[in-house]
């Protein structure tokens, strides 16, 4: 008896600490995409797009700060293909950040399986695909991070959850915007605009895309997954009480409308206290000379009577959008994915060690259409940048540091193509000022990164502009908007190591050179700092047949 006893003591050991092991591995979400051509009349015509599992838009992914997320993507087009997860942050892990500066794309006929964690993130976020154009068709949905139980939200929790996808649309396919700038056109102005992959007819005879129950509140997360068009949001009769921007709790104001740029994300409580009857929501163009509009059905659970033809006025100008972005501000008190607050962080006192000013411009290059940033515009070597750099070959791919960190007007002028690289040393603080001297709005993306922006005004940025910046409560963001004739500054320490693209949102302009990559390496080479290129990653270019290594080591 003793010894059955004892023997049953040591099982039950080893049997808790095995239970401890697993429960200490945060949680595994597995899903298969099948990537396909199929057609669709998003705007009443039939045309080419990609659809997720059959979807357009593709599925949601709905998960929790830390989960591991393992995505196996089948490749069934005709054309290589990459996704990226736009926001997500994937710390030591830029192998799976889905950009032509980072991995190999998918072959046709072809899968990859990709495996990244939202680490300490929560949040509105979306993917999309960066290969050509594909963006223009499809394959595009939203990602959401959900704060874990542990951790409280400054708001009650919602009756339920909403993503409302927002963006231009063209009726002319991926392959033809394509062949127009690779002939050095520019793709024009929208056909129209979407609400989660549909026009609203405005006539009251649309299925709505929600349902609301009278006296409930709900999450409602507002991204534009467009191309490069600005987009303004509203509700009929409904504020609108902005909780959440990019992974950031923010103070908690309400807005008849929100403008959303290309590749930004809000989220919002929307509370039915209004009559019960059926209300549209309404996105609309900015900064174009004929708005474009269109609508979407939230419908009252039992309510009878159609939404109003009567539809919310949207803002006029730029100044009305600027004078909004400076009313948005952090949640110092609020915890984020972690139990401290986030204004525990106190980036407002940290030391700057490098300003980099990167200036937008765009010219023509043998008669063809280019985008630049201080005076190079970007192509994509056929062998990823990252992939050169981890197998030491970089010297025949790129060079880095070919801008100036502070750029003459001469330097700007003289566009020059080739990859784009800029070395920054780990753990640094640094300020980035985007200058834009067009007369169009741009919107900018860091990947790998969220950061504090500043500061947005109109004119050219000197050093005495930082008496203006907001140093206290800026919020941690991860894309940033800059007017005509204006400029952005944002404050970061580049303490995740990898290749980061920081890119136009806009995504003509990113395809015609419009965008960087940032080389941030582990000087010790450590595991603790950036993890070795996993056995499952594609190779090509150069390195396509070397044998994979693992050069960092101990954590």
């Amino acid at each position: 008896m003793k010894v059955g006893v004892k023997l049953l003591a040591v099982c039950l050991c080893v049997a808790t600490a095995t239970m401890v092991m697993v429960q200490a591995e945060d949680p595994y979400f597995h899903h298969v995409w099948n990537v396909t051509y199929g057609s669709a009349s998003p705007l009443g015509v039939p045309q080419q797009v990609i659809l997720i599992n059959g979807q357009f838009p593709g599925p949601n992914i709905n998960s929790t700060s830390n989960n591991n997320i393992i995505v196996n993507v089948f490749n069934n087009l005709d054309e290589p293909f990459l996704i990226t997860w736009n926001g997500i942050q994937h710390r030591k892990n830029s192998w799976q950040d889905g950009t032509a500066g980072t991995m190999c794309p998918i072959p046709p006929g072809k899968n990859f399986t990709y495996h990244f964690q939202p680490k300490d993130q929560i949040g509105s976020y979306f993917y999309y695909p960066t290969t050509s154009m594909h963006r223009a068709a499809g394959a595009f949905g939203g990602l959401r991070v959900n704060s874990r139980l542990l951790i409280p939200v400054p708001y009650a929790d919602p009756e339920d959850d909403y993503t409302v996808l927002i963006n231009d649309w063209y009726t002319k396919s991926h392959t033809q915007l394509k062949k127009f700038l690779d002939s050095g056109r520019t793709i024009g102005r929208p056909d129209g605009i979407l609400i989660n992959g549909k026009a609203g007819k405005g006539d009251g005879s649309d299925q709505p895309l929600f349902t609301l129950k009278q006296g409930k509140s709900y999450r409602v997360r507002i991204c534009n997954v467009g191309l490069k068009t600005s987009l303004n949001f509203r509700i009929q009769n409904h504020k609108m009480k902005l909780v959440e921007m990019e992974g950031s709790h923010v103070l908690q104001n309400d807005y008849d409308s929100l403008d959303v740029h290309v590749g930004q994300c809000f989220g919002v409580i929307v509370t039915a206290n209004q009559e019960p009857k059926d209300y549209y929501m309404v996105a609309s163009t900015r900064f174009l000379k004929k708005a474009l509009t269109t609508t979407g059905i939230l419908r009252y659970e039992g309510g009878k009577g159609l939404a109003s033809p009567q539809l919310p006025a949207a803002p006029v100008g730029w100044a009305w959008s600027l004078n909004q972005f400076r009313s948005f501000r952090w949640n110092l008190t609020a915890s984020a994915a972690r139990p401290n607050p986030q204004g525990s962080y106190h980036y407002g006192k940290i030391n700057i060690t490098r300003t980099i000013k990167l200036v937008n411009t765009q010219g023509k290059i043998d008669g063809k259409l280019r985008y630049a940033l201080s005076g190079v515009s970007h192509t994509d070597p056929e062998t990823p940048l990252k992939l050169a750099e981890y197998f030491g070959v970089a010297d025949k791919v790129f060079k880095y540091d070919i801008i100036s960190d502070n750029p003459t007007s001469d330097q700007i002028k003289n566009i020059k193509i080739e990859p784009n690289v800029v070395n920054i040393t780990h753990r640094t603080f640094i300020e980035v000022v985007f200058e834009n001297h067009e007369k169009s709005v741009q919107s900018w993306h860091l990947d790998g990164y969220s950061f504090f922006a500043v500061a947005v005004e109109p004119g050219t940025w000197t050093p005495e502009k930082r008496k203006n910046y907001n140093l206290l409560d800026a919020v941690s963001r991860h894309t940033v908007q800059v007017y005509p004739k204006c400029w952005a500054a944002i404050l970061l320490t580049f303490d995740n190591c990898g290749m980061w693209n920081i890119r136009s949102e806009n995504s003509e302009r990113r395809y015609l050179g419009q965008q960087l990559y940032a080389s941030v390496l582990s000087p010790e080479k450590s595991l603790r700092d950036e993890y070795n290129m996993p056995e499952s990653s594609l190779q090509c270019g150069l390195v396509k047949d070397k044998p994979k290594i693992n050069p960092y080591a101990g954590a």
